[in-house]
C-alpha cells in the first residue's frame, strides 16, 4: 500500500520575541492510501500545527513532509498551493463556507475552480449523498451547524482528494450532530478511498480510526494501529 503521507523527524519553532516555543519535536509517522489516521491530544499539544505543516499550510524547521509523493520542503508556496489544489481536501471546526453563496455554489467552488465541466451537476450529486439535495438554494446563515458541516463536507470530496484533513470536524457540533457528521466522514472517506487525517481532542473519535497518535507537548506519546 502506497504511503501518501510519510512525516520524518518533524519539528517546529515559533519566536515570541526573546524566546523560542518548541510547538513539535521530533515528529515521524506515515499514512497510506486509503487509511483512517487520527492526532489527539491535549489543547496546546501541536495538533493543529501539525496538520498545518502536513498540508503544507506552513513550512517546515527541520525534518521533511512528502505528501503525494512530493516534498514539501523543497517546494515554495505556490508550489504547495498547487499540490494542495490537485490531491487535498479540508474540513474544519467552523466550517468555513462562504456567507454569500448558497450550499450548492460553496460545494461546486474548488469544481469551478479546476475547469471542471458539469460542475453543477456534480455538486447535486454530493449535496445528495450528504441528504441536503433540498437545501442546495440555502445560504450558510439559513442552515443549522450540522447542514453546514454536511456542506463542508461535500465541498471537501468535491475534487476526489487523495488525502482529507479534518481539524476537529464535530467540534462545534452537539454529540448526536456530531455522531452523524462522524458517520458521514468515514462513509464518504471509504467510498471514494480518501486517506483520511483527524484531528481531535475526543478518543473515541480516534478510535474509529486505522491508526493514531497521541501528542503531548509536542511529542509522539502513543501511537496505536
Amino acid at each position: 500500500m502506497s504511503k501518501i503521507l510519510k512525516v520524518q523527524n518533524l519539528s517546529k519553532t515559533y519566536r515570541s520575541g526573546d524566546q523560542h516555543l518548541h510547538v513539535l519535536n521530533n515528529v515521524s509517522f506515515e499514512v497510506a492510501s486509503g487509511e483512517t489516521f487520527a492526532i489527539v491530544g491535549p489543547s496546546g499539544s501541536g495538533k493543529t500545527t501539525l496538520l498545518g505543516l502536513c498540508a503544507g499550510l506552513d513550512k517546515v524547521d527541520d525534518g521533511e513532509i512528502w505528501l503525494c509523493d512530493q516534498n514539501l520542503v523543497e517546494l515554495d508556496e505556490d508550489g504547495r498551493a498547487l499540490l494542495r489544489n490537485q490531491h487535498v481536501g479540508f474540513v474544519f471546526q467552523d466550517f468555513q463556507l462562504l456567507p454569500t453563496l448558497t450550499a450548492l455554489e460553496n460545494v461546486i467552488v474548488p469544481l469551478e475552480l479546476r475547469g471542471t465541466k458539469k460542475a453543477a451537476e456534480q455538486g447535486r450529486e454530493l449535496l445528495a449523498k450528504v441528504g441536503l439535495e433540498n437545501r442546495s438554494g440555502h445560504y450558510p446563515s439559513q442552515l443549522s451547524g450540522g447542514e453546514q458541516q454536511r456542506v463542508a463536507l461535500a465541498r471537501a470530496f468535491a475534487n476526489r482528494p487523495t488525502i482529507l484533513f479534518a481539524d476537529e470536524p464535530t467540534g462545534n457540533l452537539d454529540d448526536e450532530t456530531g455522531a452523524k457528521i462522524e458517520k458521514l466522514l468515514f462513509e464518504l472517506n471509504k467510498e471514494q478511498g480518501t486517506a483520511l487525517v483527524i484531528v481531535t481532542h475526543d478518543m473515541e473519535l480516534a478510535q474509529k480510526a486505522d491508526k493514531n497518535i497521541r501528542l503531548r507537548s509536542g511529542r509522539i506519546e502513543q501511537t496505536i494501529g
